[in-house]
């Protein structure tokens, strides 16, 4: 009997841009599981999930999935929203690996997270560019949705007590196109640094009109959600001055991640979508998911949250181990440099 796992992942909408990426990372890491001797003994399988549909609408395939027996686990990249939407349908029925930075706070029963949050990735970042820098006023702008509200307000606290000021926020819908008004609002503001929390697609799109409107020279850009086929889409004429925090970056010099590069060509090919950490947290998620099952010997949730806090496994971003529900990981600042990232340090 297989090991069947729901991967969920957008495949339509703003995210939809690293979709394939994302998927082409998990099915590697799939292979690779099942070459080592798959899940206790059992082959992994993906079953694709969109995750890129309506929240309501992927929660209840995924529930339904789980309800008939044909998942054992579900792990993927997706929004908070969608997260808040599948995490109470499945809690403690089956282990839930998110792979997606997020807003932090996340404690449903039996959901493990491979992904960064606030504490580690943006305010080091934040008072790292305000030192070296001296970006002191932030304007914010977001997606109308969780994880960009409740990261701007984690932001406001970090602000208020560092010595940083937010002169400014907009939010937008979802797959928004146009930014006129945002770009008049940071253009008219004392702004000198713009965190941007935009989604796939709508972070491309506001890269080009920032660009158009001679912004940057005069802000920053700080993004703790773009990777390298978001780079690539916005174009080398957009990216001045832009920055990113994550735990991986595509360039990473480390054994690991160059071992990683030559298995991923060597399996998809020069011409498969380029690797990105929005991708690469799925091949993250995968290996995460078989180590907790291997570790605990059973797919009982409460069973694999036992023996959770002693899970390890090796992957691009090194060794890693949980810490609580959280892996805990190094995280980078990168600068882009036209349509690529230069990891500029390691984020303390």
């Amino acid at each position: 009997m297989p090991f069947d796992v729901a991967l969920v992942v957008p495949l339509r909408g703003p995210a939809g841009i690293f979709g394939p990426s994302a998927e082409l990372c998990a099915q590697l890491a799939a292979e690779e599981v099942n070459r080592s001797g798959g899940v206790l003994g059992r082959e992994l399988r993906l079953i694709p999930v969109d995750g890129g549909a309506p929240p309501a609408v992927v929660a209840a395939e995924v529930e339904a999935l789980v309800s008939a027996g044909a998942v054992q686990g579900v792990t993927g990249w997706h929004i908070s929203s969608v997260r808040q939407a599948v995490a109470p349908r499945i809690a403690g029925r089956v282990p839930y690996v998110y792979t997606a930075l997020y807003e932090g706070g996340e404690r449903t029963d039996g959901v493990f997270l491979t992904s960064e949050t606030p504490d580690v990735q943006l305010f080091p970042a934040m008072r790292l560019l305000s030192r070296e820098r001296t970006a002191r006023r932030w304007y914010v702008i977001g997606n109308d949705y969780v994880w960009p509200r409740r990261t701007a307000r984690a932001a406001h606290r970090y602000a208020a007590t560092h010595g940083l000021h937010i002169v400014g926020e907009s939010y937008v819908p979802l797959a928004t196109a146009d930014f006129s008004e945002a770009l008049r609002r940071i253009e008219i503001s004392s702004a000198d640094a713009v965190l941007m929390l935009l989604v796939g697609m709508d972070a491309v799109r506001f890269n080009r009109a920032f660009a158009r409107a001679g912004l940057p020279g005069r802000c920053l850009r700080l993004s703790t959600l773009m990777d390298e086929n978001m780079l690539l889409a916005s174009g080398a004429p957009a990216t001045r001055d832009l920055f990113s925090t994550a735990g991986f970056f595509a360039n990473m010099i480390t054994p690991e991640n160059l071992d990683f590069h030559g298995r991923y060509a060597g399996r998809f090919g020069p011409e498969a979508p380029p690797l990105g950490s929005l991708g690469e947290s799925c091949y993250e998620g995968v290996l995460l998911l078989a180590a907790l099952v291997e570790q605990a010997g059973d797919l009982d949730v409460r069973a694999i949250g036992a023996h959770a806090e002693s899970v390890s496994y090796e992957g691009p971003r090194g060794l890693l181990r949980l810490h609580g529900r959280h892996v805990n990981q190094r995280i980078y600042l990168a600068e882009a440099r036209g349509v690529d990232f230069d990891i500029v340090t390691q984020l303390p």
